[in-house]
């Protein structure tokens, strides 16, 4: 059988495997790519949705309780946690509202399938043009999946599921049902979650009554609600409703000419949320709210003390000397005024609340300056001495301490009145060190004052740290008839329906008398001398009976003024939050200019009377008769203007101070009670004028485009 057997390999009957195509080859690889392709995308998919959150909460409203506040005469303050109104019908707007969010949010929104790979295809390369991320490429179905199930976290897992997600919505509704999902749940900052709540919130109008103008603004407040705010941001916000105005013009929403239109046509911003600087109240009420009555669980309307437009007049004058004085490094202010119960009427914490929110009125603790001395001098009255009590302004040391006056001399001889006048720190301090420095601090906590007082040589100039609003309440005393009060904010909590939760009570037997006469009229007299020659004479408003006292500190760190009238007081900081110097800055200079613009302006509305006599004098008592001239001859004694344009700087506050419990007393003569003698010639200090009235307040302008 030669030449028979079997043989292997490819040669035999068959022949060779004809090769494939390159047809065939594109379809197998195709298919294996495809198989392959589907067994990652089901195991993908598995992994990325197998923690989806349930959908079945698509119509559920899961928000904050909601707290609006108002103001004493029942005006809306502000709203804090979810603002929710009844959803806008898609139907009854105008065209060009939803097409705004469209234009500015998703150009191509009904010809994609929930995500669109050509934006996201044009933000990618934008970002990598960039080197960071400029532009965004999910689209509103995106952004509602988002709002609706997802959190905020930036991660692949919620990118993935965000996509899932968008692409079920687009399967289950139609798209002007997701579109008004959209508008109805989306959050516009301010607390105002949906169209219908933004526009009320904004404008004080239904969504149906939108503009142009206001539907470009509530649209593009959606990349940034807090960075593009109309009230906090109105530059930047405009700056933004521009660009949203462009797009509808290119997208064919609106003319050239209705753009026109938009931009000069003023957007007027609701005056509730005009009035940001009443935030700092809001915030202040905040804290205390959760302490009356728990966490909240359901909504609230808090009625409080504030007066809006007090409150307003208040921001004005703050913000004109504030710009006024830029230039002399004053960065920062705070104003409480209370009305003679203690009632908060007015608050500013600070120069901008968008910028800061830490506030100054209540929060800060800042040297007192001179403002501090009516505490020695009410302790030095109720230890026996009077307005014309005789005392020397000569040097004096205390351990190893001498306090300085503002002018570096001294003047001898003056009364108690004179010396309250000048702010003469030489007597203020051996004042306080002979009647004795724990019951001053005595005094000013029995006033009002809940900081902790030192007990150190220098405390009778001022080197306390206080806030405003303890400052207001311990002056308090002086306006009202002697009583001591807490300033307070909050008179009622109620629900919406109407059930009290909480309900301010007043003393069975009334407020505390803290001073009595004739101590109460004796410091009344000296601090109207200081308004009418001393150091806040800038300050005294004609035809008004008023009172007060300036302060200043080491190295015009501080500058204060704090005044009152019959019922109402309001005291005024100024400074700067890094405790650094401002340049010139006193007492009697930007704060009594602030105190007096708000004052002017409050006076009229409140009709406040004069400073009350207090409580009934001694039997037989008849105030001497040197004080009633005195008081009326002050600005005699300086000549037609004030002793200095405003209080005298607190140099002795750049001394060492002993820190020792139980100060040394005085170990020379030093400003002591003398007899009366002869009155003495007084240096004239420096002439100075009395700062002009301010210009009238300008209207505020609304914002434009």
């Amino acid at each position: 059988m030669a030449g028979s057997g079997f043989k292997f390999g490819r040669s035999g009957g068959a022949g060779p495997k004809p090769a494939r195509t390159p047809m065939q080859r594109v379809l197998y690889w195709g298919a294996v790519v495809g198989v392959w392709g589907a067994i990652f995308m089901v195991v993908f998919f598995a992994v990325f949705a197998r923690d989806l959150p349930d959908t079945s909460t698509l119509y559920n409203v899961d928000r904050q309780p909601s707290i609006t506040y108002l103001d004493r005469n029942g005006a809306l303050i502000a709203v804090r946690g979810t603002q929710q109104a009844p959803p806008a019908d898609l139907d009854a707007l105008p065209d060009y509202v939803p097409a705004a969010f469209i234009a500015i949010e998703d150009r191509r929104f009904y010809h994609h399938p929930g995500f669109d790979p050509v934006g996201m295809s044009r933000a990618m390369a934008a970002n990598m043009r960039a080197g960071r991320v400029v532009q965004g490429g999910s689209t509103l179905t995106q952004q509602l999946a988002k709002n609706l199930f997802l959190s905020p976290d930036q991660n692949m897992k919620r990118k993935v599921q965000e996509l899932m997600l968008a692409v079920w919505l687009e399967m289950k509704f139609s798209k002007q049902e997701i579109l008004a999902l959209y508008l109805n749940r989306v959050y516009f900052g301010a607390g105002a979650y949906g169209i219908e709540a933004a526009s009320q919130r904004y404008f004080d109008k239904s969504a149906r009554q939108l503009t142009v103008g206001e539907a470009a603004l509530l649209a593009g407040l959606l990349k940034a609600p807090s960075r593009y705010s109309p009230v906090s941001e109105s530059e930047r916000a405009a700056t933004r409703a521009t660009v949203v105005l462009n797009e509808m013009v290119d997208a064919g929403v609106i003319t050239p000419e209705q753009r026109a239109a938009a931009v000069t046509e003023p957007v007027r911003v609701s005056r509730t949320l005009a009035t940001q600087h009443a935030q700092y109240f809001i915030d202040w009420l905040d804290k205390q709210i959760r302490e009356l009555v728990g966490e909240p669980t359901e909504d609230m309307i808090v009625e409080t003390t504030l007066d809006l437009t007090l409150q307003t007049q208040a921001e004005r004058s703050v913000r004109r000397i504030l710009d006024r004085d830029r230039s002399k490094g004053v960065q920062q202010a705070a104003l409480v005024a209370l009305d003679g119960e203690g009632r908060v009427r007015a608050m500013i914490g600070g120069a901008s609340y968008a910028d800061s929110q830490f506030n100054r009125a209540t929060d800060a603790r800042r040297q007192a300056g001179s403002a501090f001395k009516p505490f020695v001098y009410l302790t030095a009255l109720e230890s026996g001495y009077t307005p014309e009590t005789r005392v020397n302004d000569a040097p004096i040391r205390i351990g190893n301490w001498s306090p300085r006056n503002y002018s570096g001399s001294f003047a001898g001889e003056m009364t108690m009145a004179q010396a309250v006048a000048q702010s003469t720190n030489t007597i203020a301090a051996g004042m306080a060190d002979q009647i004795g420095r724990d019951n001053v601090a005595r005094t000013a906590r029995r006033l009002g004052i809940t900081s902790r007082i030192g007990l150190e040589p220098a405390m009778a100039l001022g080197a306390v740290e206080v806030s405003p609003i303890e400052m207001a309440q311990a002056f308090d005393a002086f306006a009202n008839g002697g009583k001591r009060v807490t300033a307070y904010g909050i008179s009622r909590i109620r629900t919406p329906q109407g059930r009290v939760i909480y309900q301010r009570a007043s003393r069975a037997d009334g407020p505390i008398q803290a001073i009595s006469n004739p101590y109460l009229y004796y410091m009344n007299q000296m601090l109207r001398g200081v308004m009418t020659g001393g150091t806040g004479r800038s300050a005294a408003i004609a035809g008004r009976d008023t009172a007060g006292k300036t302060g200043t500190t080491s190295d015009y760190k501080d500058a204060w003024f704090v005044g009152y009238t019959g019922g109402f007081v309001t005291a005024v900081w100024v400074g700067k939050d890094d405790n650094t110097p401002m340049r010139g800055v006193t007492g009697g200079s930007s704060p009594a200019a602030i105190w007096r613009g708000f004052m002017e302006a409050a006076l009229p509305r409140l009709n406040a009377p004069a400073i009350p006599a207090g409580p009934a004098m001694p039997e037989g008592w008849q105030p001497p008769s040197p004080v009633e001239s005195l008081i009326g001859r002050i600005g005699d004694l300086f000549g037609d203007s004030p002793p200095a344009e405003a209080d005298p700087l607190d140099e002795s506050l750049l001394e060492p101070l002993p820190r020792d419990p139980a100060p040394p007393r005085r170990t020379d003569p030093g400003p002591a009670v003398v007899r009366p003698t002869a009155p003495q010639p007084q240096r004239d200090p420096p002439d100075q004028r009395p700062e002009p009235a301010p210009p009238p307040e300008k209207k505020a302008e609304p914002l434009f485009f």
